[in-house]
């Protein structure tokens, strides 16, 4: 069975569960990094999809006493996934998958849409209901009432919309055959907005702290309990959190709507995984009340469902939480990145990528080659690493991807 890595810095331990995947010089000196801050609870846990990653490594557990740090958390707050299995098998879906693939590309707004305008022709009521009918509107307004820069005139036409990068929409097959609808996404602009404003005050309020030893990089400014910005941050992070939830039951309702349009009738038979994989809460670990940020991570306590993709190409899977304590209960949130955009795009021609993604109906063009498989690590590798972490339940392959 897979075990961690221990990793002694100086300051705080590293608990690494890496065995057989390759880990970045960068990303090591980043995890240092943050196993220097005063305020580590017990160690820094890192999963096997582990990169270098903007303010703290993507694939890292940081666990802390009394303080956040919002560039650990990012500015993608709340981003993760959404998957519902059907009744369809694979003997229910057309021949050719095109036509799908563009009725999913029509419904749900994707890409630049939904940052330069959000839902063409105005907001649809569903959303706009649901924006006031969740509290999501009352909430923003304390938030902006408080801190008037974090206002963003898009945040209602976002809501329902894909973005870009590595957001996706996925139509799979199981082991059995058996039709899932899976997707990825977060809270849009108006958390980009949130996790921007915050980070820039965390560093503000570095500038004013007496540090006992320097800090190693200024992005991991922090935040401490008992300051007004700690508290308003975590009501803003909350907030965007929910909105990311709300933001994928959405795009769910829509995809669904197109597969009934285009495919025999069905129902949605399992109960709908949703979790979080970029955010940060309050939890219990080793007897202690803690915050506990998950930078490109699943939280995995004991029955937890999961869901660990994998790229364009490659295998997805769904797990069940094993409850692992010294990884805070968690497991990864993907295959996690091999290489850049920058040299994904220089490495890889479309003859490649249209290669890797054999079979599944996607885009294949040169908007896309920083997707490609080849960019990402190997999935196989990095379920392997953490078999104590989860345990795989079903095992995912795509054959439809709409990309961001």
């Amino acid at each position: 069975m897979a075990g961690p890595e221990t990793i002694e810095t100086g300051y705080a331990p590293i608990m690494a569960w890496v065995d057989g995947v390759a880990v970045e010089d960068a990303a090591r000196r980043q995890l240092f990094n943050i196993a220097a801050l005063p305020f580590i609870h017990r160690h820094v846990a890192v999963m096997p999809d582990v990169h270098l990653g903007k303010g703290a490594t993507v694939g890292s557990v940081i666990a802390t006493k009394a303080a956040i740090v919002p560039a650990a958390v990012g500015v993608d707050i709340g981003c993760g996934m959404m998957a519902v299995r059907t009744t369809l098998t694979a003997a229910h879906l057309p021949d050719s998958l095109h036509g799908l693939r563009l009725g999913i590309e029509a419904a749900v707004p994707h890409g630049g849409v939904g940052i330069r305008g959000g839902w063409k022709g105005g907001v649809p009521n569903p959303v706009a209901r649901r924006f006031s009918a969740s509290g999501l509107a009352e909430g923003l307004a304390r938030i902006e009432d408080k801190h008037p820069a974090v206002r963003e005139a898009q945040s209602v036409t976002h809501l329902g919309s894909l973005g870009g990068g590595n957001h996706f929409i996925e139509v799979c097959l199981d082991e059995a055959d058996r039709v899932w609808v899976m997707l990825h996404s977060g809270s849009r602009g108006i958390g980009n907005r949130i996790g921007t404003y915050f980070i820039a005050k965390a560093r503000d309020a570095l500038e004013r702290r007496e540090l006992t030893r320097p800090l190693l990089d200024k992005d991991l400014a922090w935040l401490e309990e008992g300051e007004p910005l700690f508290d308003d941050y975590v009501e803003a992070v909350a907030w965007a959190q929910n909105f990311a939830r709300h933001n994928r039951e959405l795009m769910m309702a829509a995809v669904l709507r197109v597969l009934r349009e285009q495919l025999p009738s069905f129902q949605v038979e399992k109960q709908a995984i949703n979790c979080h994989h970029n955010y940060v809460e309050r939890e219990t670990h080793f007897g202690d009340a803690i915050w506990v940020t998950r930078k490109g991570a699943v939280r995995a306590g004991a029955g937890d469902l999961g869901i660990i993709p994998g790229s364009m190409g490659a295998k997805s899977f769904i797990v069940r939480g094993k409850g692992n304590a010294e990884s805070f209960c968690s497991c990864s949130h993907g295959a996690g990145r091999r290489m850049s955009r920058g040299e994904a795009k220089r490495r890889f021609s479309l003859e490649d990528h249209a290669a890797a993604t054999a079979g599944v109906e996607c885009r294949k063009d040169q908007g896309v080659i920083d997707e490609t498989p080849m960019a990402y690590k190997d999935i196989d590798a990095v379920m392997a690493a953490q078999t104590d972490l989860v345990e795989i339940l079903h095992t995912l392959r795509q054959v439809v991807c709409v990309k961001g």
